[in-house]
């Protein structure tokens, strides 16, 4: 008998040049399989060719956060439901083989199968704007980290006369700032005492121009995450950068968590189950956001130093035979379920303040 037309769901696999599209039918058959530059032109086509086997009820996209970040808002703002698909199993790459029609069609049967449901992270609003301020912000202290250790290294073995001069500052960062000052020869470079003098004066130059440049963005994120989530801001241990990362982590449509505990299950703070058989236990959760589990780390770790409740629930925990680490995963799971809500509430009011 002919199939019903009924609701086409979709599977795409995004790389830089081109994405490869798979149409299955409402009982898993494969209509067709295409591929597409990763252009604007390329998204219309890919929806268009998704469309001409019927109703798009929903397309799995691998890499909705890189490499598929633009097609995602692309099928979002013609109205298809975007799901975030992870890479295919190790599994179906040894039974059947790799390839990216493979790959998409693997991302299809997952959305079909309902195996995958989270929606993708919409990147249209200022959660996006934050998390691009965010990479900026990290790779310029990132840099000038380094600038700092390669001029520290120099510094011990440059020229006594030199190093002596340097003395007058106790501070890395003053050391660099003097260094910035430096005059060398540039016609006597042959020389080592004048090659320190350039190469520190470079190194030097470099550092505060990084520095320049972080503090501009950090101006710029505290301003943006105090528009966006001033109630998480206000908690305490959470500062502009710890706030942004968890942001970024959630999403600026945090309702496609469904609860504080896939919101926790997302930041790595919550124990999965690794039972077998009698043995019935629960191990930590290496997957996750990392970035995120961090962030929530170094406020558990912060709250006891001013917070009596904090420091209660802690020795509470530790007197029931919890080690202090154990102690501060309960500390980071309950930190979790707090600002789950906060970040809920900051984003459901954010186009009323904007």
């Amino acid at each position: 008998m002919p199939e019903p037309q009924q609701a086409v769901i979709g599977g795409i696999d995004c790389h830089t040049d081109f994405h490869v599209a798979v149409a299955l039918g409402p009982l898993g058959r494969v209509l067709g399989a295409e591929s597409f530059p990763a252009t604007s032109a390329g998204y219309r086509s890919t929806y268009e060719w998704l469309a001409s086997f019927g109703p798009v009820a929903a397309v799995g996209v691998e890499s909705t956060g890189s490499y598929g970040a633009a097609l995602a808002r692309s099928l979002a703002e013609r109205g298809c439901g975007v799901i975030e698909v992870n890479q295919p199993h190790p599994h179906l790459r040894a039974r059947r083989g790799k390839d990216d029609a493979i790959d998409a069609e693997a991302a299809a049967r997952k959305v079909l199968s309902g195996e995958a449901t989270a929606a993708a992270k919409d990147t249209t609003g200022i959660v996006e704007a934050i998390r691009q301020l965010s990479v900026a912000r990290n790779s310029a202290v990132k840099a000038r980290t380094a600038a700092l250790c390669q001029l520290r290294d120099l510094l011990v073995t440059a020229p006594a006369a030199l190093r002596a001069q340097l003395d007058t500052r106790r501070t890395l960062e003053g050391k660099a700032s003097v260094c910035a000052r430096l005059r060398p020869d540039t016609d006597r470079l042959a020389e080592p005492a004048q090659a320190a003098k350039a190469a520190l004066r470079s190194l030097g130059r470099r550092i505060a121009r990084l520095g320049a440049e972080a503090s501009e963005l950090e101006r710029s994120l505290d301003r943006l995450v105090a528009a966006a989530a001033p109630e998480t801001l206000s908690r305490l241990g959470c500062g502009t950068h710890h706030t942004a990362t968890l942001l970024v982590a959630a999403g600026e449509n945090i309702d496609r968590l469904s609860s504080e505990a896939s919101f926790a299950h997302l930041c790595a703070a919550a124990p999965v189950p690794a039972s077998s058989g009698r043995t019935h236990r629960h191990r930590l959760n290496f997957a996750g956001n990392r970035d995120a589990n961090r962030a929530l780390y170094m406020i558990a770790i912060a709250r006891p130093r001013y917070c009596e409740r904090t420091r209660s629930y802690l020795n509470r925990r530790v007197a029931e035979g919890k080690t202090k680490k154990e102690a501060i995963r309960c500390l980071k799971r309950f930190i979790a379920r707090e600002l789950y809500r906060t970040l809920r509430a900051d984003l459901a009011t954010l186009t009323t303040r904007t």
